[in-house]
């Protein structure tokens, strides 16, 4: 994102999930990610106008739209329909899965934030 000034990351990720696990901190880059849930807490329905309303809220002209989650499975559904969206329109937009995602897989102790992902690669986070 650093060389991209038109790219968007997206956290696809629950409003509990970003206000207990923390998330991604764009300010070195003078950005803020865009908080947008695919699934709704506590039935984990998925959001039918995520896609579109994505695309309103952020503009159908970014260069790369990023998506992440806790580790890379939401946030590929989430970047297959934001592309699928984009194709039906006639748009570009390379739609990319942050695949370790932002607390990674888990470790032999079945813990989540240390093996990988956004949090163990030493990448700038925050929690509120």
């Amino acid at each position: 994102m650093s060389n991209d000034a038109e790219a968007v990351l997206v956290d696809v990720r629950t409003k509990a999930e970003w206000s207990f696990v923390g998330l991604p901190d764009l300010s070195a880059l003078g950005r803020e990610v865009v908080c947008r849930e695919w699934q709704h807490w506590p039935d984990m329905a998925r959001d039918p106008d995520f896609a579109p309303g994505l695309l309103d809220e952020v503009g159908r002209s970014a260069s790369r739209y990023l998506f992440i989650c806790r580790s890379g499975m939401r946030s590929m559904q989430a970047a297959r329909a934001v592309a699928e969206v984009l194709a039906t329109e006639g748009r570009r937009g390379e739609c990319l899965n942050v695949a370790e995602g932002f607390e990674g897989d888990l470790d032999e102790d079945a813990h989540r934030g240390g093996l990988n992902g956004w949090k163990a690669r030493g990448l700038d986070w925050r929690q509120s």
